[in-house]
């Protein structure tokens, strides 16, 4: 019987490898196009951050819209002065989303004007393949 047990368990641990392996490669897709937009929107290319950002957020939020509210956000906080992942979650499904592959990213950073902010990205894998942004958060 122990050895039945054994064998199980050795056989359950390596199904397990295989899609951790999976979640970390998702989250490293999705912290790389994380960094990106993230880049654009500490430029003030806001235009641009919305150009890239996930069909899903475009559709809930017009450009214009979103120029102005980000712009209203961020521009009172100063300068970036550092940011570092916080944690990075897989998730399936979300509240108001369609059920989806999904990644969201908290950070900790630090603004010129804010010492302590916390930044939410959530992060969607395209039909493409490609990682984009659907959601944005400071707090």
């Amino acid at each position: 019987m122990k050895i039945i047990l054994g064998i199980a368990l050795a056989a359950s641990l390596l199904c397990a490898v295989p899609a951790k392996a999976q979640e970390t490669a998702k989250v490293a897709g999705a912290q790389a196009a994380a960094t990106s937009w993230l880049a654009l929107t500490d430029a003030g290319n806001y235009s641009r951050s919305w150009d890239e950002a996930a069909g899903f957020f475009q559709a809930a939020v017009a450009k214009p819209n979103w120029t102005k509210a980000v712009s209203n956000a961020r521009q009172p906080l100063g300068s970036l002065k550092s940011r570092k992942v916080d944690t990075s979650v897989v998730e399936r499904s979300l509240p108001g989303a369609p059920d989806g592959e999904y990644v969201v990213i908290h950070y900790q950073t630090q603004f010129e004007h804010k010492e302590s902010a916390v930044e939410t990205l959530t992060l969607v894998l395209e039909k493409d393949g490609s990682w984009k942004v659907a959601g944005y958060y400071i707090r």
